[in-house]
């Protein structure tokens, strides 16, 4: 199901509590546009019959049921896109797992003989 990075998570804490919504849900949605492509939002709410919950580092999720396949393996983040441009992005886990990792090197200029 859906993840959130550390990032995401406090900055939706903190734009809960500056919005005076700190007791509603945060809803993740997600719609397959004509084209294919996925088109994600979200806004807090209040949960609906049917919602799927989630509590997720202090944050309450709530999707509806349309939303979940789309969202199964999307990892929310906040990122700064260019300086001073923060925002939320949806990536697919495996994406998010691979940004995360460092490149291996060798330490002898090239990789030729490494193993690694």
């Amino acid at each position: 199901m859906l993840s959130l990075t550390n990032a995401a998570a406090a900055q939706i804490r903190l734009s809960a509590a500056g919005a005076g919504s700190a007791d509603w849900a945060l809803r993740v949605a997600a719609r397959r546009e004509s084209d294919g492509t996925i088109t994600f939002g979200m806004g807090f709410d209040e949960p609906r019959e049917g919602d799927m919950p989630l509590q997720l580092q202090g944050v309450n999720l709530v999707i509806a049921p349309p939303s979940q396949p789309m969202l199964d393996g999307i990892v929310l983040d906040f990122v700064e896109l260019e300086p001073g441009q923060f925002n939320f992005i949806f990536t697919p886990e495996a994406e998010a797992e691979a940004a995360e990792k460092p490149a291996k090197a060798c330490g002898n200029g090239g990789c030729n003989g490494c193993s690694t």
